[in-house]
């Protein structure tokens, strides 16, 4: 089990309840460990084991509910 931090720079979300759909959706993801959306910032701060969910798979839950993300470096 490899557990990391992810970091996502967010697109297209323009009210705190965005917030909420985001965070279920990545919530559910397997071997998601923690998932907390900064609404000002446009940053999702993920902890994952990467045995179980990719980064191409965060991304993929956040276009499922309508929202734009991409892998960021800080």
């Amino acid at each position: 089990m490899t557990t990391t931090n992810t970091i996502l720079r967010a697109e297209g979300f323009s009210c705190p309840s965005c917030v909420t759909k985001i965070e279920k959706a990545v919530g559910k993801l397997p071997g998601v460990k923690d998932v907390k959306v900064h609404f000002a910032s446009s940053r999702i701060e993920t902890t994952h084991d990467t045995a179980e969910t990719s980064v191409d798979d965060l991304v993929a839950a956040v276009k499922k509910v309508g929202y734009t993300a991409r892998p960021s470096a800080f």
